[in-house]
């Protein structure tokens, strides 16, 4: 794929000639230029595009996202041409590329079942269809041409979104028998495509309505070469062990119950352990820059959130309103914090000189998610932000912005998230409704953003149409253990709810002002941050954090009673510790604690109760000596302050 920026600005992917993927291994640059120079006179010539020397060319290779895209989009249009041919009749909705890979919902029929077992056949068709190096096929129509393409082809669903469409933005992709609606970009042919992996099925409801039908979803993946492929299946692999809903069951940190309700996580009292201490870290963080504690509400009065813009933004995801019938009130879950720190601020009459303002609040939310979109605990309707709110004044904002960043970068530090990315998300200047505010104040708040993480010396990729519908934001994407991306972290700049709530301070120069605001939660929700830190770790978490850290094992129940003094005294030093004193032999002790990852078993009997010592064994490290209690305590408290002296 080619991608031609013009004098003006513009930018613009075309499809014709050479890809990305037939020349990013050039055995020369010579080579590959006078690929590029042949591709780019296609372009000009079949296009009539006034291509100059002013123009700049960009190759897009295999590990650039856009490629990834227009790799993984023909994908599912090569996937869909195989189920077309499969299954006679077969309806089609939607077959986007996704982060990792690309899938189609489809609808095969009444009496039609597509399982797990089926996949490997399909499979086989898409490679049998990869021989024939088929070429794509673009073509703009009308609105009404498209109508009556798909009506023609009884594909009610194409039909549907099509009626949502604008007349003259409607294209269509043929690969051999198959015809898509679909905006693009692919690849100008499916010979770059090596390797084809259908990876699972689940249901998925027609446009993620729980009350429309429910279609079949086909998960897969692809790659230009199968050693590529054969790693990915390895990731995955080792994704499903970490797969923080299995590790959650085995070290009984949550649970879900149906009586309760879906998308309600309940913490048990391990889990419970876990996110105190990640809260507790963050709160004496926060107390070093700054930040006071707030309580609020679970609920609200409806027009807290109306005055907002949550309702207008979020109420389809809102729970049904409370009613008072002898009131007339009405009542909502809280869907978001802010509003409710946007009154403790107008509390009181403000100064400029009690600016900044530092309200910090692990609040809980709730937001009406479909149950087919629930997954654990990384989207879930109850959940719990370590969210703050910074109110300061417009020559204090970079300043605040910068702290909140260092802030970040201690928390990644301190749970080894050594591997991220930072992001500029900025509104989408085509589409404006989506967000509230004048453009001054957008403007000033994306300006902001832009010079504080140049200040910081922040690579930051600039995206737009990312941001939150009243402001700009700076995320943090983070790579887990395994390779995958994570959105973890994000600062958001906001000019226009303190303009909602007539927000005020008084200035040096008594005169009124409206005060910035700052949003930030560097875990981003306490749920979703567990269920990464599970998958990041494999449950091994970090030796502080870390619910259980020592395991004593007495190897016989002679030796209960010296397990227990030496459980204790390291109890009393402030050592998280449990005795294992089942009636079962050692060998099968030291197999079940390994199981719970708890980071150190001490083993004690006859030779360690005379001489006041435990046998150490590290988890991944095997036996490492016996040394005295007193010294295993010094020790580990040692280990513990090295790894949180990032505070």
């Amino acid at each position: 794929m080619i991608q031609i920026s013009f004098p003006d600005g513009s930018v613009r992917s075309y499809e014709q000639g050479t890809t990305a993927f037939q020349i990013a291994e050039s055995i020369s640059p010579r080579l590959a230029r006078e690929c590029l120079a042949a591709s780019v006179n296609s372009v000009t010539r079949d296009l009539n595009l006034p291509i100059n020397e002013d123009a700049q060319v960009q190759l897009l290779k295999w590990d650039e996202p856009e490629a990834k895209h227009a790799f993984w989009h023909t994908s599912s249009h090569l996937l869909a041409a195989a189920l077309q041919d499969l299954y006679p009749g077969i309806q089609f909705g939607i077959g986007p590329a996704i982060e990792n890979g690309f899938y189609y919902d489809v609808d095969p029929g009444e009496d039609v079942v597509i399982k797990e077992s089926d996949l490997q056949a399909i499979e086989a068709k898409m490679t049998s269809l990869l021989a024939n190096k088929s070429k794509l096929q673009r073509r703009e129509i009308s609105k009404k041409e498209a109508l009556e393409y798909f009506e023609q082809r009884g594909e009610h669903y194409k039909v549907e979104l099509i009626q949502d469409l604008e007349d003259g933005t409607i294209s269509t992709y043929t690969l051999g028998d198959f015809t898509d609606l679909c905006r693009g970009p692919h690849l100008t042919d499916t010979s770059p495509i090596k390797a084809v992996k259908l990876t699972s099925v689940a249901g998925a409801y027609w446009r993620g309505d729980e009350k429309r039908k429910q279609l079949t979803r086909i998960y897969g993946i692809s790659f230009p070469k199968k050693s590529l492929l054969d790693e990915y299946l390895i990731l995955l692999e080792e994704a499903k062990k970490r797969d923080h809903r299995k590790v959650g069951r085995e070290l009984e940190l949550f649970m879900f119950s149906q009586s309760v309700g879906q998308g309600l996580p309940i913490w048990l009292p391990r889990g419970t352990e876990l996110r105190t201490r990640l809260e507790d870290f963050l709160k004496r963080i926060q107390k070093k820059f700054g930040y006071q504690q707030v309580i609020t509400p679970h609920i609200g009065q409806k027009q807290l959130y109306v005055t907002s813009g949550h309702y207008a933004k979020y109420g389809q995801d809102s729970f049904q309103p409370i009613h008072t019938p002898e009131e007339g009130e009405e009542f909502l879950l809280k869907p978001m914090n802010c509003p409710h720190h946007c009154e403790i601020y107008r509390f009181q009459p403000r100064s400029y000189k009690d600016l900044p303002l530092r309200f910090a609040e692990f609040g809980t939310v709730y937001r009406y998610e479909q149950s087919g979109e629930l997954h654990g605990l990384t989207r879930v309707r109850g959940f719990t932000q370590d969210d703050a709110h910074i109110f300061c004044r417009p020559d204090q904002l970079k300043d605040e912005f910068l702290k909140v960043v260092d802030i970040i970068f201690i928390i990644f530090k301190a749970l080894d998230f050594q591997d991220f990315e930072a992001q500029i998300s900025l509104r989408d200047p085509n589409n404006r409704e989506k967000y509230i505010g004048s453009d001054e104040n957008w403007e000033k708040a994306e300006q902001a953003i832009v010079e504080a993480c140049a200040e910081k010396n922040l690579k930051a990729k600039i995206v737009t149409g990312e941001a939150a519908f009243y402001g700009p934001k700076l995320d943090f994407m983070v790579k887990d253990a395994i390779g995958r991306r994570w959105q973890l972290g994000t600062i958001q700049v906001d000019y226009n709810l303190p303009e909602r709530f007539e927000l005020e301070y008084i200035g040096s120069d008594n005169n009124r002002h409206r005060p910035v605001m700052i949003h930030r939660a560097p875990f981003g929700s306490m749920e979703r941050f567990v269920a990464v830190l599970i998958e990041h770790t494999g449950g091994k978490f970090p030796l502080w954090l870390t619910p259980d850290q020592v395991v004593v094992l007495p190897i016989s129940e002679r030796f209960n009673d010296y397990a227990g003094e030496v459980a204790d005294y390291l109890i009393r030093q402030d050592i998280r510790c449990l005795v294992d004193d089942r009636n079962e032999k050692i060998g099968r002790k030291i197999r079940d604690n390994e199981l719970k990852r708890i980071p150190y078993m001490l083993i004690v009997g006859e030779k360690e109760a005379e001489n006041a010592e435990v046998s150490i064994r590290k988890q991944g490290e095997g036996d490492t000596g016996s040394v005295k209690i007193t010294t295993f305590a010094a020790n580990f408290l040692e280990e513990v302050e090295r790894m949180l002296n990032v505070i």
